[in-house]
């Protein structure tokens, strides 16, 4: 491995960071990094070269026993030196260092050979769906009653928001959860006092989506449509167990624009994958 240094990120790495993965063809980042830093359930690595300079990177976040592993980047002069894998193996121990069970990943073609080679398989595919924004004067959206149930989050309803994420998930993602929803950028649809789907945006985009029923989950995907500026697509992320969901999409004009493996080491998780319609983001779930 050449001259670096592997160590936590901190906030003064946040802009450098986020310039080298820009160059590097891996999009604005510093959003994301801004959260990371500043949460307690993630864990943030850099390695830093013998400049100075940021070469790379990789995210750790702790779901209750279930740990995300991602944001893996090795800057493109110094891959297929042992870099991601230092980076990996140093996420890997933080999340066991903090009683995670299983780990879980979504890998690129490239880095699928490294993440076997410590011990994960592949559990499921994520099929990245998207569709263009709909009219303003598009019906508005319906929950599984028929009514016209989307509406914006309160703080009462957090504590069943993460009850119905865990139900879905397999995992506890209370404390992302307590940062991320808000009035603001996260949508619900309720029965009798209580939720049974929600949408959840993060500031750098991504959206958790989590709906037991199909017609809430096309309910909430409906509205974030219409909500969306006009001429840009909207995405969503279902696994492939999902069948229902998939026919449904593509019946209102959604298309697949990718998909990835779902990789995991440890424990298995007793998890509703159907239930999932969306993620924060492939280092959060």
């Amino acid at each position: 491995m050449p001259a670096t240094d592997l160590r936590p990120m901190v906030a003064a790495d946040i802009e450098p960071a986020s310039v080298a993965m820009a160059a590097d063809d891996w999009g604005d980042r510093r959003t994301w990094f801004t959260f990371a830093v500043g949460s307690s359930a993630c864990h943030p690595f850099v390695i830093v070269d013998r400049d100075g300079d940021i070469a790379g990177s990789g995210v750790a976040t702790i779901n209750g026993t279930v740990g995300w592993i991602g944001t893996i980047w090795v800057r493109s002069d110094l891959r297929r030196r042992g870099l991601g894998r230092a980076l990996t193996e140093v996420t890997i121990d933080a999340a066991e260092a903090h009683g995670c069970r299983t780990l879980v990943l979504v890998s690129t073609d490239q880095g699928r050979p490294l993440y076997e080679g410590l011990g994960f398989e592949v559990e499921t595919w994520y099929r990245t769906m998207e569709a263009p924004d709909v009219p303003p004067d598009a019906a508005p959206a319906s929950g599984s009653d028929g009514s016209s149930a989307v509406r914006a989050a309160t703080t009462a309803d957090l504590d069943d928001i993460v009850a119905l994420d865990r139900r879905a998930t397999g995992e506890d993602r209370a404390v992302v959860l307590r940062q991320l929803v808000d009035p603001e950028a996260t949508r619900v649809i309720a029965a009798d006092g209580n939720v049974r789907a929600f949408l959840a945006r993060a500031p750098w985009g991504g959206g958790a989506t989590i709906a037991p029923r199909l017609a809430d989950a096309m309910a909430l995907l409906t509205a974030r449509r219409m909500a969306t500026v006009t001429g840009r697509r909207v995405r969503c992320g279902i696994l492939l167990e999902n069948l229902e969901g998939a026919a449904a999409l593509e019946a209102a004009g959604w298309t697949e624009a990718w998909r990835a493996p779902r990789l995991i080491r440890g424990d298995s998780l007793d998890w509703h994958p159907e239930h999932i319609w969306g993620q924060f983001n492939h280092a959060l779930g």
